[in-house]
This record gives structure tokens, C-alpha cells and sequence, in this order.
């Protein structure tokens, strides 16, 4: 398993103002993330479908899935997709989610959002909240991975849903679905 390397996530969209805007349609340039300091750039336009998903180490509804996001990353990142995992918490320090990252095998890399930019950005409130984009960075999808937290009671299958749709260049039917989660810890700003 390759290391997992955590870092700061910046964005940058071309949505104007704050989260309320961003809604399915809204733009997205490009993605910044940071690991070890090294600029990455998660651009839509080099991949046929790009899936954020917000992430946590402590909360039991999104440990419930952490199966399932490996499943989602091994049946789709083969295919082209380019996946961000991100953990915005104020209260889980990088080297909480390393180890949690280690822990349950994850194949691929959790960034850390510091100062919560990109949930804020994105308006994600709840740990796992996901949201998908086509090549022309245009959101598709945004809300649950699925309808349930016990595996065997899932009806809906939004996420793969969304992901099939944009890879077979056919429009989303589910294109909104209430995330269900513990709240991301942001950290608290002064306005």
C-alpha cells in the first residue's frame, strides 16, 4: 500500500460568493490541494468524472462506510475517475487521520482541509457528504454514498448512481440526496 500522504486542501472554483450558491450545475476550475507542501492541482478536465467525499476519523456514520469508499475507489478510480477524500474536522489532527487512513486500508490519499475552506466552499456540512463532477467541472451529483448506514439495507445507491451516469456521458437522474452524517467540526470563524 502506497503512504498516505495528508496536507492542507485549497480551492478554487468559479463560483462567486459563498456556499449557498453552489448548487448542481455550479463550475469548478480546478481543486488545490497541498501535500507536503507540494502544490497538486485536481483539475475535472483530465478525468471523465471527479468525486469529492468528505470524511471523518471519529464519526461512527462515516466509519460505517469506510468499506464502501474503498469499494467505490477500487471499482472506479480504474476507469479514470479521480477521487479526493478530504477531512475538514477542526478536532482530527493529521496524524489521527494517517493512522486512521493506515488503519482501514485505504487505497487511497485523505487531505486535510485546514480551516474547513473546501467545506465551506463546497457547503458540506456532515461526514460522508460526496459530491461528483463531470470533465467540464460541472457538478453533477452532491449528497449521500448511499441511503443506509447498515450495509445490507441500502436501496439507493446515489454515488455509484451519479458516477455510472457521468462516465456513460448520460444525464444524472438522482442528482440531489440529504447527506446523513455527525456535523464536520469547523473551525470558528468572527464575522
Amino acid at each position: 500500500m502506497r503512504s498516505i500522504a495528508l496536507a492542507a486542501v485549497l480551492f478554487s472554483c468559479s463560483v462567486t460568493g459563498g456556499y449557498a450558491e453552489f448548487t448542481i450545475g455550479s463550475k469548478v476550475e480546478f481543486i488545490k490541494v497541498s501535500e507536503n507542501s507540494v502544490p497538486v492541482a485536481v483539475s475535472p478536465s483530465k478525468a471523465p468524472a471527479t468525486v469529492v467525499i468528505f470524511t471523518s476519523t471519529k464519526c461512527p456514520i462515516s466509519n460505517s462506510y469506510n468499506d464502501r469508499m474503498n469499494s467505490i475507489y477500487k471499482d472506479y478510480s480504474d476507469r479514470g475517475v479521480q477521487f479526493v477524500f478530504v477531512n475538514a474536522n477542526s478536532n482530527e489532527p493529521l496524524a489521527e487521520i494517517e493512522e486512521h487512513a493506515k488503519a482501514n486500508q485505504f487505497p487511497f490519499k485523505v487531505y486535510k482541509d485546514v480551516n474547513n475552506v473546501l467545506a465551506d466552499k463546497f457547503g458540506a456540512t456532515v461526514t460522508p457528504e460526496a459530491y461528483v463532477f463531470d470533465a467540464s467541472g460541472t457538478l453533477q451529483y452532491h449528497g449521500q454514498v448511499d441511503d443506509a448506514t447498515n450495509e445490507a439495507r441500502v436501496r439507493v445507491r446515489g454515488l455509484r448512481q451519479a458516477i455510472d451516469a457521468v462516465l456513460s456521458k448520460k444525464p444524472v437522474d438522482l442528482k440531489e440526496t440529504k447527506a446523513f452524517g455527525c456535523t464536520i467540526k469547523k473551525v470558528r470563524t468572527t464575522r
